[in-house]
């Protein structure tokens, strides 16, 4: 097994993109119920809405990478100012929704803006 580091990586094995990767399954699901103050029956519950979907370990337990408890925090925030479970879950993907087209609208803008500056005027 390499050990040290080779080529910007502690192992040679992907260790430091793994630390880096917001998709890497890190967290156990007690972890991240932890993490959140919440539930393990949370976790189950917003995975059950389809507003995330953990890895399973190769045991079949489920694993959270650091992005899914973000969107977990955003959830338990709205449920905790009463909103129900689905719709909280609906919202949240509604959201990310409107943040994609946002980012594409000013990612377009700048490109048709670059493409013909004096329209732009």
């Amino acid at each position: 097994m390499p050990t040290g580091i080779v080529n910007g990586d502690l192992d040679g094995v992907g260790v430091r993109s793994r630390f880096r990767d917001d998709d890497y399954p890190a967290y156990t699901m007690g972890r991240a119920a932890e993490m959140l103050g919440t539930t393990q029956g949370f976790l189950r519950a917003i995975g059950e809405a389809r507003l995330i979907t953990p890895l399973r370990s190769a045991g079949g337990h489920r694993r959270y990478s650091r992005y899914q408890p973000r969107i977990a925090a955003r959830a338990r925030e709205l449920v905790d100012q009463g909103t129900p479970i689905e719709a909280a879950c609906r919202l949240i993907v509604l959201e990310d929704q409107l943040e994609e087209a946002q980012r594409l609208n000013a990612e377009y803008r700048r490109a048709a803006e670059t493409a013909n500056p004096t329209a732009a005027a």
